[in-house]
């Protein structure tokens, strides 16, 4: 098993602890679950518990990915300011470098999220990790 391989299936957060739940209401993660966990099919790396933000959710529009528009079909209700919601690793460091990353949740990002952004530059955006809504 590849290193990156065994950390998925290990579903570690950042901090070297195990996954916390980011959100079940609206239910987040890759799989669905309410965690940011991942595997070999999750192509964009859903691995960041952020608490998303007005300016992140404009800045992602414009980027091509709108999370605020309802899209029935697939039971997503669009996102508000306040939600949590796991991101794209990459997203979330392109957000970073323009200056509008959202908070996150150390405890519950995968350590996957490692391989994008340093520890530092997530602790400098940590929230404390409270109840999943």
């Amino acid at each position: 098993m590849s290193s990156s391989a065994a950390s998925a299936a290990r579903n570690v957060n950042v901090l070297g602890g195990p996954l916390s739940k980011c959100c079940v209401s609206p239910v987040t993660g890759y799989y669905r679950d309410g965690a940011c966990a991942t595997g070999p099919a999750d192509l964009g790396v859903h691995t960041v518990c952020a608490v998303v933000t007005r300016a992140f959710l404009d800045f992602s529009r414009a980027k091509g990915n709108d999370l605020v528009t309802p899209m029935p079909a697939y039971e997503f209700h669009g996102l508000k300011d306040g939600d949590r919601w796991c991101l794209c690793a990459s997203r979330w460091k392109e957000a970073a470098d323009a200056g509008v990353a959202p908070p996150v949740v150390l405890e519950a990002t995968h350590e996957k999220t490692l391989e994008f952004v340093t520890i530092e530059l997530l602790q400098r955006h940590a929230i404390t990790q409270g109840d999943p809504a």
